[in-house]
């Protein structure tokens, strides 16, 4: 088993019964000290598991070889900024990623979500909005996780050349795997799951992210070009996902 869940909590279900559950392990990855301290106290407070890093690559290093199940990565940090962390953890798996810095710049927003951080938080912030946005976040994951294992029954969407393998979180168009973080992949299924239906930025908010987050409009949009770019990385003349302005976006039946 990962080092993401060596420890064990325990917690009642509505039947009474004792269930015991793994904790889930968070890496925080920031050059201030004060913010890191804070934040790993209150992350311990709500039952996580924490793992601190004062620089890009020592987090790299130990993240390559001791997963977690989420990270928070601030964008300017010595040795390694955010931005090269991103993109060498995404060469290596879906890991949910959220930026937490103090560029609130929107063209920066826009750098780290087509880069493929699944949120973006600017400092100052509140902890509750950034623990809100953890759990959003991991309980999409432990869905993942929980069909890949066989504990749920996933499903399998099949739209022309599109298809989406729920319980191993893959999916392919044209046969060519098109690899998808966890927030991507459910932007496409609520697309692909009603094809020709328009979707508003707010109905994909609540898809993606669940409801009573609160994302920006612009957030979307960025994920969305971000998936029309791995998609037509496979084939150049993918164009199933039409832009409907100042309404949302709907996936064309082919």
């Amino acid at each position: 088993m990962a080092d993401a869940q060596l420890q064990t909590r325990f917690y009642s279900g509505r039947d009474g019964s004792v269930t015991e559950t793994t904790k889930q392990t968070i890496a925080l990855v920031d050059d201030d000290r004060n913010i890191l301290a804070s934040v790993q106290m209150t992350l311990e407070a709500e039952g996580y598991q924490v793992r601190t890093y004062t620089d890009g690559e020592q987090a790299l290093q130990d993240l390559t070889t001791r997963p977690v199940d989420l990270a928070v990565l601030d964008i300017k940090m010595p040795r390694m900024d955010g931005m090269e962390l991103l993109q060498r953890l995404r060469a290596r798996s879906s890991l949910p990623i959220i930026f937490l810095s103090s560029k609130d710049e929107e063209v920066d927003q826009l750098m780290g979500l087509r880069l493929g951080a699944d949120d973006y938080i600017t400092k100052p912030f509140s902890q509750r909005l950034l623990i809100e946005r953890i759990r959003a976040l991991l309980r999409r994951n432990e869905v993942n996780r929980a069909e890949a294992a066989g504990e749920a029954t996933g499903s399998l969407l099949v739209r022309g050349n599109l298809t989406l393998d729920e319980a191993r979180h893959r999916s392919q168009w044209r046969g060519g795997d098109v690899p998808l973080t966890v927030t991507e992949f459910l932007l496409v299924k609520a697309l692909a799951a009603r094809p020709g239906l328009v979707k508003s930025r707010d109905q994909l908010i609540d898809a993606a992210y669940g409801d009573n987050i609160y994302v920006d409009d612009r957030t979307i949009d960025s994920h969305i070009k971000r998936v029309r770019k791995k998609f037509r990385q496979v084939d150049d003349d993918f164009n199933q996902i039409e832009t409907l302005y100042g309404i949302g976006y709907r996936y064309k039946e082919e």
